[in-house]
């Protein structure tokens, strides 16, 4: 009888830990915000709970293949509510389409467990009205830091969307965000939020390595992806590429110089203004360098074709200053190819300096100094990629991330019902 009461006990303690899991996010497009929530939502799934995405936008034709596999079904609300005014107003128009998804969630779904919000935290206060739900918020990197404050009317644009965001910000149950980085940007820049002793919790994004098998060979590419935004510094991809070749004629290795290319491949959103002109900015930077014939630009590459690139390069260039996170390098490194990224931010968290790639400021000169080393050594270039792979399999997989997410969700939940 004991033994059977265990088993019972057993039974309903499983039974319990399946829950009903919301997940909130602005874009369903094809980014590294977009990468991670996508994660969540499967390893969520995957440890048994049901899942649903809401989102304002989820084009079939541009996103990652799990969005329209059946695993968690994606449903969208307020697509028909405009992007920006004329190109301006972005941030009050993303705030109006996530309340939108948030009010449609609230009036016609029934309560869940746990809600995920990702990056708009001015819908919590509508989602509390709902006291059964526990609300988790993943905070990429806090948005008034993002926003230019330039002008006096931009700074008076901005003061109340600022304000809004820390204070809905404080409301969530538990505060996860991507990096040590980011949560030490966290609490200097949410102070009031720190000095109640609001702290977040830090949670990396992950990448399935199953999916990169060991390349065959290394070749001579150098290859960059980014969204092709200016804050991606891809420019800088650019130039060091020029400088490398540059060097040439100057060096034995100038026959093979000769011989590299560079590839510049990424996430693009022809609605995105910024996106339509940064690329052509990128063409006309590669003529004026004398490399057009050498970079090969890639607009919004499938997960398979992203694989492809990567088995076919020497190194991953990864450009941003003061990312967040970045999700690049870990899948550079998964696919055993070592990166060259700028010492600050995420990077300096996940990729070894000497060891998995180089940590270099940003500057053209450092980035081609480092590209140089692979390219006359390319035995480095696989130990490198040798050891980025184990790296990752150690410390970034998705299972180790959905471990860690399904024991903060759980534990969300269970101080609601305690």
């Amino acid at each position: 009888m004991a033994a059977a009461g265990g088993a019972a006990g057993e039974s309903s303690a499983t039974k319990a830990k399946r829950l009903k899991v919301a997940v909130i996010h602005p874009d369903l497009g094809i980014g590294g915000a977009e990468r991670l929530i996508v994660d969540a939502a499967c390893q969520l799934a995957a440890h048994g709970h049901d899942v649903h995405v809401f989102t304002s936008h989820h084009d079939k034709n541009r996103c990652f293949e799990e969005t329209v596999s059946g695993l968690f079904p994606v449903i969208v609300y307020g697509d028909f509510l405009p992007r920006h005014v004329f190109y301006r107003f972005h941030a009050v128009c993303a705030y109006l389409r996530c309340l939108f998804v948030a009010l449609c969630v609230l009036l016609g779904w029934p309560s869940f467990d746990v809600i995920v919000v990702d990056q708009v935290s001015v819908v919590i206060p509508l989602l509390k009205l709902k006291p059964s739900s526990k609300i988790v918020f993943y905070c990429h990197f806090p948005d008034l830091l993002l926003a230019q404050h330039t002008t006096m009317l931009r700074r008076l644009y901005r003061k109340p969307i600022d304000m809004v965001e820390e204070a809905t910000t404080g409301m969530a149950d538990l505060i996860l965000v991507n990096s040590k980085f980011t949560a030490a940007t966290f609490a200097r820049t949410f102070l009031g939020l720190h000095a109640r002793g609001i702290e977040p919790a830090v949670l990396c994004p992950a990448v399935s390595v199953e999916q990169f098998h060991e390349p065959r060979a290394y070749k001579l590419n150098f290859l960059s992806i980014n969204r092709f935004e200016r804050k991606k510094n891809l420019d800088l991809a650019i130039s060091a590429f020029s400088l490398l070749r540059s060097v040439a004629s100057t060096l034995p290795s100038g026959d093979a110089l000769q011989e590299v290319t560079l590839t510049v491949a990424g996430g693009y959103d022809m609605r995105l203004k910024e996106n339509v002109e940064y690329l052509e900015e990128l063409k006309r930077l590669a003529e004026t360098k004398g490399v057009s014939g050498q970079v090969k630009f890639v607009t919004s590459c499938s997960t398979s074709e992203r694989n492809e690139l990567l088995s076919n390069c020497l190194c991953v260039l990864y450009t941003p200053k003061d990312e967040h996170f970045g999700i690049v390098p870990l899948e550079a490194m998964a696919a055993y190819k070592p990166v060259i990224a700028c010492n600050s931010g995420g990077p300096v968290e996940t990729v070894m300096n000497g060891v998995t790639g180089f940590l270099c400021d940003p500057s053209p000169t450092e980035f081609s100094e480092a590209m140089l080393k692979l390219v006359n050594d390319r035995d480095l270039a696989v130990r490198m990629g040798k050891q980025a792979r184990d790296h990752v399999v150690q410390k970034f997989s998705t299972k180790t991330f959905g471990d860690l997410l399904n024991s903060y969700v759980l534990n969300a939940h269970h101080e609601r019902m305690e």
